[in-house]
């Protein structure tokens, strides 16, 4: 049976004096709004995110005990969307480093059987059936060396796209304050 995916994501996140040690790298002595964040806080994130489809709505639900402890929150979002801006960008780069590669060794691949099938009856003068037999083993290795990068490029760009996509939507995402349940 096939499991309903969420339409909407809710990242819930309590802020005191307190908790807001637990977000962060205890060993990073900046200041809040520069800190690292924690592996356990960026895995929960992480983990919360998987099941994003496109269209999924992601939002921050932050809870505050008190007044003064939303001096916290504002510090802690823009440590969260900086951290997942730097790893949106490295994504990107990883993406078009994977175009590239693909591009470059299709490319390559074309350029390789162009030149063979313009030299070899350059180079075998005969009219028999070797030069024939040579030019469709050409044929067949070019269409086993170019079957990776076309289907790189046609199946599996996919992934890095949705991956570029939720982070950028957990850079975007907006911030609601929710009242403490007691």
């Amino acid at each position: 049976m096939k499991s309903i995916l969420p339409e909407k994501i809710d990242i819930f996140l309590v802020v005191n004096p307190e908790a807001i040690e637990e977000h962060f790298n205890r060993n990073d002595p900046s200041p809040f709004y520069k800190r690292q964040l924690s592996h356990e806080f960026e895995e929960y994130i992480n983990r919360i995110k998987a099941p994003a489809r496109r269209l999924t709505v992601i939002e921050y639900k932050v809870t505050c005990k008190t007044e003064s402890d939303k001096q916290y929150t504002e510090p802690l979002m823009y440590a969260i969307k900086r951290h997942f801006a730097n790893i949106m960008l490295a994504k990107q780069g990883e993406f078009e480093r994977f175009k590239r590669r693909n591009y470059i060794v299709l490319f390559i691949g074309l350029a390789i059987i162009l030149l063979s099938h313009i030299l070899i009856p350059l180079i075998i003068k005969e009219n028999g059936s070797i030069e024939s037999a040579i030019l469709t083993g050409i044929d067949i290795f070019s269409w086993v060396m170019m079957w990776q990068p076309i289907d790189n490029l046609l199946f599996h760009w996919n992934h890095h796209l949705k991956d570029i996509s939720t982070i950028k939507k957990l850079t975007e995402a907006p911030v609601i304050y929710t009242e403490e349940q007691l």
